[in-house]
């Protein structure tokens, strides 16, 4: 399975999906044109990945700020995993997020609540995001 890599812009996160080098990475600040245009390539790369994950599967999510629309579809995302979770697979998440950014954290927090899926949260100086 070929791995899809979107390179981070000002207004759209980086992402790696790399079923051989088990990285799976969602990172900046979400706020595209056109979310689901934007997300598209990631939900048809998890339909792929669906049919055959690893046995354990490890995200981090690294968001800066994401608008409404990406919080929608980055639920979507969760969910998929969490499919992949419920198939008796292993899929954690890494929430990262800047130190005293309460509001990222608290969505993660909120995500973990729609799904099954366990998270750890890592806390960054802020200097980490410059």
């Amino acid at each position: 399975m070929d791995a899809l890599t979107i390179k981070q812009q000002n207004n759209t996160i980086g992402v790696v999906l790399d079923k051989e080098n088990k990285k799976f990475v969602f990172e900046g600040r979400s706020l595209p044109e056109n979310t689901v245009k934007f997300f598209d390539p990631v939900m048809k790369w998890l339909e792929e990945y669906k049919k055959a994950p690893a046995s354990e599967t490890l995200i981090d999510m690294n968001f800066i700020y994401f608008n409404t629309s990406s919080a929608k579809i980055i639920l979507e995302v969760l969910q998929e995993f969490d499919n992949i979770k419920n198939d008796g697979y292993s899929v954690k998440i890494t929430w990262h997020y800047m130190e005293e950014d309460y509001d990222i954290k608290e969505a993660g927090e909120e995500y973990e609540t729609m799904v099954s899926l366990p998270f750890e949260y890592i806390e960054h100086p802020e200097s980490d995001y410059e």
